[in-house]
């Protein structure tokens, strides 16, 4: 037992090492991010001590940016599982290796929405608040109570998922099955619940007509499904672009194919709400007439709105005509099917709910730049923790950094040296 302890912190240790090597074209990356990351830090301290005086939120849009990114992400990090399905069901050999790269971006996305979350906290500091025994967690009749359950719960299965996977890789051994398959599954019902939940988030506030809708639970699985793998795609080519590691056309072009399909049923969910709202011509149209057309003056929002629908319809059709095999097509579509996304899914969804307000007052929001600095802060973050599991996870499934060049050190490429001459001399 103690030299299995000892062995797995000497993996920790190779691994947290090699997280801090790279070419100069990692260094520069690293060295943006972390700059992001520290003026949002900066940005957030302001906040922490003004208080969200210094964001755009007030008594009457009192969820912003931070809540329209936290939603977004959430559909990021349940996406994972478009990976998992073809591989653990349909034995999709293609996708096979390239699943743990899926499984790491949502540990990273999980990461982000926990601190989106945090900040849009006025007191985070009172988060003792929800620990059972200390506090109260409400469980299970608080819906924020289940959000807190699904997403850590979801982080968890992740961790442990990839964890073993690469740590048994690294040994060299087989994974048992029964070690991890099980927690597959389990992750596969735990992605559709975590995005499900955030939707009864906003239908379950009977005071905001808005989000009153059945379909919104679906609506965002279908966003989650388009967006999600969407991201993987463009990840993947970076990946194969600097590590050179073998991800095939194909396994792109399978990702392709749910990304089609979920647009699709994406676009159709939108047209099925907007007939809901604009065909019964009922009072509670407001925010829908505030979003898409502008109400009494007020129309921050109505540019926003039209450009994630003509980036929605551009993708599709890109998506559905065959062009979109070509991988320059299908980065196009990839990239405006994530920003319409995050328009129709973050802001497009969180301000007009509270626009206008229950006593009919329009108070628009836009974000601050204490706001702004912040998010791309959360942003430069999650890249930041995805960059350095990437830097971790593909030398290992490369056979590069295992137990048996214990010992070797390790070049700026992750090549040990003694595994270095012997290729050359080969």
């Amino acid at each position: 037992m103690t030299q299995a302890v000892r062995n797995y912190i000497t993996f920790l240790t190779r691994c947290a090492r090699i997280a801090f090597v790279g070419d100069w074209r990692y260094y520069a990356w690293m060295g943006l991010l972390t700059a992001i990351v520290l003026l949002g830090i900066n940005a957030y301290c302001k906040q922490f001590v003004h208080g969200l005086i210094v964001t755009g939120m007030g008594d009457e849009v009192s969820w912003g940016v931070y809540i329209g990114n936290f939603t977004f992400l959430v559909g990021v990090a349940a996406a994972a599982v478009m990976m998992v399905i073809p591989v653990y069901i349909y034995r999709n050999k293609e996708l096979h290796d390239l699943v743990v790269f899926g499984e790491l971006l949502a540990v990273a996305a999980i990461l982000m929405c926990l601190a989106f979350v945090t900040v849009d906290l006025g007191r985070p500091d009172r988060f003792w608040h929800l620990i059972p025994g200390i506090g109260q967690l409400n469980f299970p009749a608080s819906m924020l109570s289940w959000d807190v359950v699904v997403l850590n719960g979801y982080l968890l299965l992740n961790v442990h998922i990839c964890g073993y996977l690469l740590y048994c890789r690294y040994c060299g051994r087989t994974p048992s099955r029964w070690f991890y398959i099980p927690f597959v599954f389990i992750a596969i019902a735990w992605a559709v619940s975590i995005h499900t939940v955030t939707a009864f988030l906003y239908v379950g506030l009977g005071g905001r007509p808005f989000w009153n809708s059945s379909i919104v639970g679906p609506r965002f699985l279908a966003s989650a499904f388009t967006a999600g793998p969407a991201l993987i795609i463009l990840a993947l080519q970076v990946i194969r672009a600097v590590t050179h590691y073998p991800i095939s056309d194909k396994a792109l072009l399978t990702l392709r194919s749910i990304v089609q399909v979920s647009m699709i049923i994406n676009v159709f969910l939108l047209i099925n709400e907007l007939f809901k709202e604009f065909y019964t011509g009922a009072t509670h149209v407001a925010s829908a007439k505030y979003l898409f057309f502008g109400l009494h003056g007020h129309n921050a929002l109505v540019p926003w709105i039209w450009t994630a629908i003509v980036f929605n319809l551009i993708a599709m059709f890109l998506l559905v005509l065959p062009v979109s095999r070509s991988l320059k097509w299908l980065n196009l579509a990839c990239v405006l099917s994530i920003i319409g996304i995050w328009i129709e899914k973050g802001m497009g969804m969180v301000i007009p709910g509270f626009v206008p307000s229950t006593l009919g007052m329009i108070v628009e929001y836009q974000p601050s730049t204490n706001e702004t600095l912040i998010s791309f802060g959360i942003w430069a973050f999650g890249l930041l923790v995805y960059t350095i599991l990437l830097r971790m996870a593909v030398p290992i499934l490369q056979g590069r950094l295992a137990r048996a060049n214990e010992g070797c050190g390790v070049l700026e490429d992750g090549l040990p040296p003694k595994v270095e001459t012997a290729i050359e001399a080969h």
